[in-house]
């Protein structure tokens, strides 16, 4: 009995235990439904609260900007720190989206965005290694997550990824979201800039564009976006040929390549290359000066990352030739700078920019950025003031002298000619062929200061003048650049029309919108007839002055400059077409006494770069200056200084007079103008000449800035060809200085009515 009982409780024992395990067991199973309830109704909440994609804006990852010169070559790429350039769907080779989907999404054409049937491999895989081998992420949800949302590594963030794929997937073809993706995805960094896209990737890793892949190239590429890093076969080249060849044998595993091809792929080396397409820029100073132009309208990163194409006014050639004529001509080491500017008169277009300097030494842009003494290329404006004023050089005649004289304005005037010789009585025409400094500082004392200035604004010229005597023989304060120069001799080249200078003719945005900068407007300062005067002088100085060095067989017009020392020479001239301006000196600046064994004026260096250079740039045709549809009306001009027949002393005093009361009125105009906006000293002042030099106190007149356009009170001045008894006090008002006969050509008023 006592046995049977203990048999039974044995067995009742053990039955009760595996009632126990039986509850233990539905317990977990019901544990584990109600947790898969719940964390399906979680997955579904987050589902339901992740957004849409239409309320989601893609991430624009930019596209490198690229500059273009006029013929349409290519200049050079914006640097950026990322490196990319998008295709359209159909220019992706077949190639590198087999490569791509056959070992990033083998399934990417079967699923609908989501491949859950990868995601469970990808887990099991995962979980058998005790390590993260393999992701689960489709093509399509790595484009939603390079595009649409942050790649922060949370739960939530895999659900809204998989929904936005999903709706990806309804809404755009297996080949748009292939194309986006090869267009987004990262290759890599190298040097600092990563690779953004297959045609990126491409250019730096073969230095060739995508659509020229090999095999083993596109395997190669396409196994980077795993782990770029890892990757990377300029740093990593094991580990990059193991990953290659994997890419070939599921290539080989997915039927696109054949086994023998795989095979002789893989036996190839890797074959890199780094490329110089984003890194190379030609004409670096033009491009940074163009770029600089676009930073300035548009911002840094827009002009990066904006994917602008930029289309300039450079013309390759003329760079080439501008600089092999600098080359040519100061050949050795220890040769001073030189910078070359040229632009179309009728355009603006800046043709070439170029210096001697290479800019792996100085990114500073003497051809742009310098600010030199322009000396006696100075003078054309003086003359060109005398000329609109209707002063007959070829009638007005001054007395070439040593000058030494005080004035009640402006102090000592000390002036002398290059070589100190002097010619007596000399009309103005021959005074500009000898470069003669004493004839054009009493020409400027007697035209006026304020009015030599109001006409250099006219002409082009920016830089900073104070209506000082040096200022008429080129003695700034700061100086001018070579490209300031070619702009206002252009002024003169395009028969007294002026445009502004510009280096970009359009620009063309990704979404094929244009900026096509407004065709150049230009302003007329002054007539033709007065402009035709100073041009037909400018070009004796060429034919039999001291320009000759710059001949070059076909018309063309200009002038000579050297400032005191030898610091800086120059030759500023143009044809029909263009208009060129070569300065010479060191960077210091010091004197140019022994260069090849003379020291350098603008009689020779420059003249002869320039007449060199100007012989290339006219070989498709020399155009001839035209023909003024009248003559300027012009007249023996008479006043303090000049030695012109048939001046009597009322003649003179009443110039005298005119000129005092218009100077004045001027600096009190440029005063206003100015507000204390002077700008900071530069360079020493340096009086100059072909030679000559010029000195007196810093005091001087006002500022003429806006070139006379501000309408003043007029003089008393008499008026030619006007009703009986007219003068200026009449309430007239004039855009311009008037003195005796120079109200002819001019719109006025006179009592509130127009009156030319």
């Amino acid at each position: 009995m006592k046995r049977f009982f203990g048999r039974l409780g044995s067995r009742w024992a053990g039955f009760n235990k595996k009632q126990k395990a039986a509850r233990a067991a539905l317990t977990l199973v019901a544990a584990g439904v109600v947790l898969g309830v719940g964390f399906t109704g979680y997955v579904y909440a987050m589902w339901r609260s992740a957004p849409e994609l239409s309320e989601l804006s893609e991430l624009d990852n930019g596209e490198n900007s690229t500059l273009y010169a006029e013929g349409g070559e290519r200049l050079g790429v914006v640097q950026s720190e990322t490196l990319r350039t998008a295709l359209e769907a159909e220019e992706i080779p077949r190639l590198v989206e087999q490569a791509t989907v056959a070992i990033e999404d083998r399934r990417f054409y079967e699923h609908e965005g989501v491949d859950f049937e990868a995601v469970l491999r990808a887990a099991i895989k995962n979980f058998r290694s005790g390590e993260v081998v393999e992701g689960g992420s489709t093509i399509t949800q790595q484009v939603v997550k390079n595009l649409y949302i942050s790649d922060d590594r949370t739960f939530a963030r895999k659900v809204r990824e998989a929904k936005l794929a999903s709706a990806m997937d309804e809404r755009r073809t297996k080949e748009e979201i292939l194309a986006l993706y090869l267009n987004n995805v990262p290759y890599g960094t190298i040097n600092g800039q990563s690779a953004i896209g297959i045609e990126a990737a491409a250019r730096t890793f073969f230095a060739k564009p995508a659509d020229e892949l090999r095999l083993h190239e596109a395997a190669l590429l396409a196994g980077l976006p795993r782990a770029p890093d890892t990757y990377n076969p300029f740093e990593n080249e094991d580990a990059a040929l193991e990953r290659r060849n994997e890419v070939l044998r599921a290539l080989v595993a997915t039927g696109k390549v054949s086994p023998e091809r795989a095979r002789a792929a893989t036996e190839k080396p890797l074959g890199v290359e780094r490329g110089s397409f984003y890194t190379r820029q030609e004409e670096r100073y033009f491009f940074e000066f163009v770029k600089q132009q676009l930073i300035d309208r548009y911002g840094e990163k827009r002009v990066e990352r904006g994917g602008l194409k930029v289309y300039t006014t450079v013309d390759v050639d003329l760079q080439e030739d501008a600089r092999e004529s600098i080359r040519s001509a100061l050949d050795r080491g220890d040769d001073p700078s030189a910078a070359a500017v040229s632009i179309d008169p009728e355009t603006g277009g800046i043709k070439a920019m170029v210096t001697s300097e290479k800019f792996s030494r100085t990114k500073f842009n003497y051809a742009a950025q310098s600010k030199r003494q322009p000396g006696s290329a100075f003078k054309p404006i003086v003359l060109m003031t005398a000329l609109s004023r209707g002063v007959d050089p070829n009638k007005t005649t001054y007395r070439s002298k040593p000058l030494d004289f005080e004035t009640e304005r402006y102090g000592e005037i000390d002036v002398e000619t290059y070589d100190e010789r002097y010619y007596g009585n000399i009309d103005l025409e021959r005074a500009t062929l000898k470069s003669d400094n004493t004839v054009f500082q009493q020409l400027a004392l007697d035209l006026g200061l304020a009015d030599v200035t109001a006409n250099a604004r006219r002409l082009g010229i920016e830089a900073e003048l104070e209506s000082r005597p040096a200022e008429a023989l080129g003695g700034l304060k700061r100086g001018v650049s070579p490209l300031e120069m070619a702009r206002t001799y252009a002024t003169l080249a395009s028969g007294g029309v002026r445009t502004e200078a510009r280096a970009i003719k359009r620009i063309v945005f990704p979404d094929r919108e244009r900026d096509a900068l407004a065709d150049p407007q230009g302003q007329r300062a002054y007539s033709e007839a007065v402009s035709a005067e100073v041009t037909d002088i400018l070009e004796q100085n060429i034919q039999r002055g001291t320009g000759r060095e710059a001949g070059i067989g076909c018309p063309a017009a200009g002038k000579t400059g050297t400032t005191d020392d030898f610091k800086d020479a120059w030759f500023v001239g143009y044809t029909p077409r263009l208009s060129t301006a070569v300065w010479v000196g060191y960077a210091d600046p010091k004197p140019m006494r022994e260069v090849h064994g003379v020291s350098v004026s603008g009689s020779n260096f420059p003249a002869q770069i320039w007449g060199d250079y100007m012989s290339s740039a006219v070989s498709q045709g020399c155009g001839e200056f035209p023909d003024p549809s009248q003559r300027a009306d012009l007249d023996p001009y008479c006043a303090k200084y000049t030695t012109t027949r048939k001046c009597d002393d009322k003649d003179k005093e009443r110039e005298s007079e005119g000129e005092r009361e218009r100077a004045r009125e001027q600096e009190r105009a440029g005063a206003r103008e100015r507000q204390g906006d002077r700008g900071s000293a530069g360079e020493d002042e340096g009086s100059s000449e072909d030679g000559g030099g010029s000195s007196e106190p810093n005091g001087g007149g006002g500022n003429g800035d806006g070139g006379g356009s501000q309408p003043s009170r007029a003089p008393n001045t008499r008026i030619d060809d006007a009703p009986p008894k007219t003068t200026s006090d009449r309430s007239a008002r004039f855009s311009f200085s008037a003195t005796g006969g120079g109200a002819r050509g001019f719109e006025c008023q006179l009592d509130g009515g127009g009156y030319r």
